[in-house]
């Protein structure tokens, strides 16, 4: 996290508070030197719709909208006065903002997406946008989306991994979300706990195989996924009791576990599946999230 220097903030432009602008002014905070742009991408169809004024006369309403908003996001800096770091203040007028954002990451070379969430009060649960789905899976830096819990000083840092895969790109990918992991916990003085689920013994291998034993196949399993888990523990040095090992569904195992250490973030990695792969398999963070009650930072594959 030490390296996260350009921080854009994606500001709620209903909410009386602005969660991400706090957390991300304490990730700011953690680096000697960072720079906070907060960002809000607005449209109002109607200004669209009026034919009555000419296309000059539509500019001045949007630029007079986009004015007003500057001036409320200056408010809005006005307890962190005093702080060493550098804000700055972008309004842009775009029908979809998921694109504006993406447009300013790039233009910016932001390093940190920071964006909050909302739990709905109905159904007690947190609430994703489709600007929040987007950004997971077309955001090319790191996206930190921030719920209503702050980062204690000591809590528990939780790392999800996949240990298991054949794959190398999910092996540096897990290096990459522990070493990370490690970082942050360091800054905050908490401890780092790393979690991951193993696969359910499936049922139809019993039903075709009249031999088969899922209780031999379910050791050998866990027992794959054991010895894995414990070198990444080795290779980072991290106490066997940090180390979850669950069998089941990801999206099911590591809500629970970040439930049970009372987790204040949970930091895992997102290939971003876009396309017909997305709508087929789903993304594995996206399930995982949308069941946390906590942040949650998303990091992508090194390029």
């Amino acid at each position: 996290m030490i390296k996260y220097q350009h921080i854009l903030v994606v500001m709620d432009p209903v909410a009386e508070s602005q969660p991400a602008l706090h957390r991300a002014v304490s990730v700011a905070a953690l680096q000697e030197q960072a720079a906070i742009t907060l960002f809000l991408p607005i449209y109002d169809f109607s200004y669209e719709m009026t034919s009555m004024l000419s296309s000059t006369e539509r500019d001045e309403m949007r630029e007079g909208v986009v004015q007003g908003r500057e001036e409320w996001l200056k408010t809005l800096l006005t307890p962190y006065e005093d702080s060493k770091i550098r804000f700055d203040i972008k309004v842009v007028w775009h029908s979809r903002p998921f694109e504006a954002i993406i447009q300013q990451v790039q233009d910016g070379q932001h390093d940190l997406v920071v964006k909050s969430t909302h739990k709905h009060a109905l159904i007690q649960s947190f609430i994703f946008t489709p600007t929040d789905w987007h950004l997971l899976r077309k955001c090319t830096c790191p996206v930190l989306l921030v719920k209503e819990r702050d980062w204690p000083m000591g809590g528990n840092v939780l790392a999800a991994v996949n240990c298991c895969s054949d794959d190398r790109g999910q092996e540096a990918l897990n290096n990459k979300v522990i070493a990370e992991s490690a970082e942050v916990a360091r800054l905050l003085s908490a401890s780092l706990h790393l979690v991951n689920a193993y696969p359910i013994t499936p049922t139809n291998m019993a039903l075709e195989l009249p031999d088969f034993d899922p209780h031999v196949y379910n050791a050998a399993v866990k027992k794959h996924h054991e010895r894995a888990l414990y070198e990444y523990a080795v290779r980072f040095d991290l106490e066997s009791q940090a180390l979850h090992l669950e069998e089941g569904l990801a999206e099911e195992v590591i809500p629970r576990c970040a439930d049970n250490i009372n987790a204040s973030l949970v930091i895992l990695g997102s290939v971003g599946r876009t396309g017909l792969s997305a709508a087929l398999l789903g993304n594995t963070a996206e399930h995982v999230i949308d069941k946390l009650n906590c942040d949650v930072l998303v990091l992508r594959p090194d390029v």
